[in-house]
């Protein structure tokens, strides 16, 4: 386990950069890099773009140097490579958080306008605001958590129906799928094949925001694995939900303009 360093050779902003990379883990990267003082906004998604005048600081650091292509090959291999495509924003990237997976994957959290790839999504999550910004939040009994309407796809389902047949029976609430703007999305990466309600290798969940006309319209739960929905502020919503692996892309969402 080693985090890596290759030279500054890559022109951007009038000076060169490095790529600062673990070859096991994103928390070993992100603890170094916190260590070192590299600023959260250097992060993309695998790895923490370096100004010139740092290399010689993080190398006596502890970060090891090498060429830009073996260090790009150590990425590969090591299996956090995260792929992005124009116009996407990396926000977070974890290893083996999903409780009920009991084999190897890695869950990404991507800001992004763009569709996810149809016959990969397997599920859908929606982020509704009311007309004066309260936010709508479930309670799922099997995680014993708070968070946005959410669940996968039935057999014929297209991924907006999902969407909002999942907010109606978590919450009651009917959405215009018109009205649901594709906003990121989660993806989880088996290290294995598919397993359970992961019918593929690589598995998208669409997520989806929207703005409602009405204030606080009424809620109640439709499913018997949500039992309760309630309008919360957005500081509620952060107490509550702050340490959820989505809430990266939960403050994206909601960050001023």
């Amino acid at each position: 386990m080693a985090i890596w360093i290759d030279p500054p050779a890559w022109p951007a902003h009038g000076r060169s950069w490095s790529h600062l990379i673990s070859d096991a883990s994103y928390d070993e990267l992100q603890t170094f890099a916190a260590q070192a003082g590299l600023p959260a906004r250097g992060f993309d998604g695998d790895h923490f773009d370096v100004p010139q005048e740092l290399y010689a600081g993080l190398v006596a650091a502890g970060a090891r140097p090498t060429g830009g292509k073996d260090l790009a090959r150590r990425l590969r291999d090591s299996g956090l490579r995260f792929q992005k495509r124009k116009g996407e924003r990396p926000l977070a990237a974890y290893r083996n958080v999903l409780s009920h997976l009991d084999v190897g994957h890695s869950l990404h959290i991507i800001a992004s306008p763009l569709p996810t790839p149809d016959e990969l999504t397997a599920a859908a999550v929606v982020f509704v605001t009311d007309a004066g910004g309260a936010v709508l939040l479930v309670r799922t009994v099997t995680r014993d958590a708070w968070g946005a309407p959410a669940g996968g796809r039935e057999p014929g389902e297209t991924v907006l129906e999902c969407a909002t047949r999942e907010t109606w029976e978590e919450s009651g609430l009917r959405v215009d799928p018109a009205r649901l703007t594709p906003c990121g999305y989660e993806r989880v990466t088996l290290d294995g094949g598919p397993t359970g309600r992961w019918p593929n290798q690589r598995n998208y969940i669409a997520c989806f925001a929207t703005v409602l006309e009405d204030f606080r319209p009424a809620v109640a739960p439709r499913s018997a694995d949500v039992d309760a929905a309630e309008w919360v502020h957005r500081q509620e919503v952060e107490i509550r939900c702050r340490e959820e692996f989505w809430w990266p892309l939960f403050t994206h969402v909601h960050s001023p303009g």
